[in-house]
């Protein structure tokens, strides 16, 4: 049973759940706990699974070890929270805005709720890898770029030893691209435009894909 709502024409393929996980940036980590709910806004790395495995693998991250959610046993599955770009839509944008006036504005997003079991690492060789893994995936493009070994070892130790390590075993994912699919092509056409014309163009991309993967309208 689906927690989130998601109509069907706003349902994602799983190729595209994918990419979102693959190119995030930070997610909101979220715990219900003795103490109630915990949330930390952490970027983490995705760890696909293997080609044998039919699941959805693994997030992994850090935080501070004076942070308490990772000191609090989860009660249940945590879930992350993972965000693409989301955005204003204005009804001007849409041709039925000028045949009938009968539209209002709406938000326009991408997200996925990723659920499952926290584990804690309090291991100074765990949590480097994953600083490593998290410094290469944001630092591989950039000229010049930076790296762990760019700074002094006995620095990076003391670092590391403030931190603590959290790995999410994904569960289950339900995720939601609510990119405009319910309206009509020429309404879809003025709000790429209209995106376009703000420099909105991450959504504005995601707008077009949606579009072409379609077959049609759906209700509201």
């Amino acid at each position: 049973m689906s927690l989130l709502y998601v109509p069907a024409y706003y349902a994602p393929a799983d190729d595209d759940v994918r990419d979102l996980l693959r190119q995030h940036g930070a997610v909101d980590l979220v715990t219900n706990t003795a103490r109630g709910l915990m949330a930390t806004m952490l970027p983490m790395v995705w760890l696909e699974p293997s080609s044998t495995d039919a699941g959805w693998g693994r997030l992994v991250g850090h935080v501070a070890r004076k942070n308490d959610q990772w000191r609090e046993p989860a009660l249940g599955e945590a879930m992350a929270l993972v965000r693409g770009p989301d955005t204003y839509i204005s009804p001007s944008w849409y041709e039925t805005k000028r045949i009938h006036g009968r539209v209002v504005p709406t938000w326009n997003y991408i997200t996925a709720h990723v659920y499952g079991d926290l584990v804690v690492h309090d291991d100074p060789s765990w949590v480097e890898d994953n600083v490593r893994r998290l410094t290469a995936k944001h630092e591989h493009d950039r000229e010049p770029g930076w790296s762990v070994d760019d700074a002094p070892t006995e620095y990076i130790a003391g670092q590391l030893r403030a931190i603590v390590g959290l790995e999410l075993l994904i569960g289950r994912v339900e995720a939601k691209f609510k990119l405009s699919q319910n309206r009509s092509s020429a309404d879809v056409d003025g709000a790429i435009d209209g995106l376009a014309r703000e420099g909105k163009e991450e959504i504005a991309a995601a707008m077009r894909a949606a579009e072409a993967q379609r077959t049609g309208p759906g209700e509201e």
